[in-house]
């Protein structure tokens, strides 16, 4: 079961140089959901605000879970949080589409493009350079317009005055609460029931062998 959330924006701004990340805040004690072990951020921007290229879509920052309510950015960059996210194999990163001229994948991405670069986005910390200059922007990755992130949480994290955060390079109208959900099972890797089968089809093929070869 995954429900959306709802934001509030922080006053003030945070990030890096220069500064322009904008930060929202939802409480999940209200969602329905005793705990969570999954948070996806789907783009919405159809387009709007925001640059082209390598830098199209929903540029993230940062994101976080704490038991703290902050009113500012300021104070949502400063703490230290759940440790709860894998950025490694824990994030499953679906790249959107580019808006013109296009570059050969999204900034904040893998050598593939279809997976995160966290060397590159640091989403664990709140120091995006709000610019689009090479060299020059770091700290956040893009999703492309209409790409998704979903983050796989290392545990099951209680909603009881839990806040969530998340951090918007550029504050630039490519609205963060468009579409973010959370939900109480972990998201399925893209593949794995292909996989299921492809074993079970090799395993049922093997007995046969084995069979076979007995007779």
């Amino acid at each position: 079961m995954a429900v959306p959330v709802t934001f509030t924006k922080l006053t003030g701004l945070t990030g890096g140089t220069p500064i322009g990340t904008a930060v929202y805040r939802a409480d999940l004690s209200g969602v329905g959901l005793a705990s969570i072990q999954s948070i996806g951020i789907f783009d919405n921007s159809s387009g709007l605000g925001g640059a082209g290229g390598q830098f199209s879509g929903f540029d993230l920052d940062a994101i976080s879970l704490s038991t703290t309510n902050c009113e500012d950015a300021t104070c949502a960059a400063g703490l230290t949080g759940i440790a709860a996210f894998d950025f490694g194999a824990g994030t499953l990163y679906s790249p959107g589409a580019q808006r013109a001229p296009a570059d050969p994948k999204l900034f904040g991405t893998d050598g593939s493009g279809t997976g995160l670069d966290n060397i590159v986005a640091t989403l664990a910390v709140y120091d995006g350079n709000s610019t689009t200059a090479i060299p020059g922007a770091a700290g956040f990755v893009s999703l492309g317009d209409n790409g998704s992130i979903s983050f796989n949480l290392t545990s099951a994290i209680s909603t009881t005055g839990l806040y969530l955060y998340i951090g918007e390079v550029g504050d630039n109208g490519e609205v963060a609460a468009g579409r973010v959900v959370v939900g109480e099972n972990r998201v399925p890797e893209p593949g794995v029931p292909a996989l299921l089968v492809l074993a079970t089809i090799a395993a049922a093929f093997t007995k046969r062998v084995v069979r076979a070869h007995r007779n």
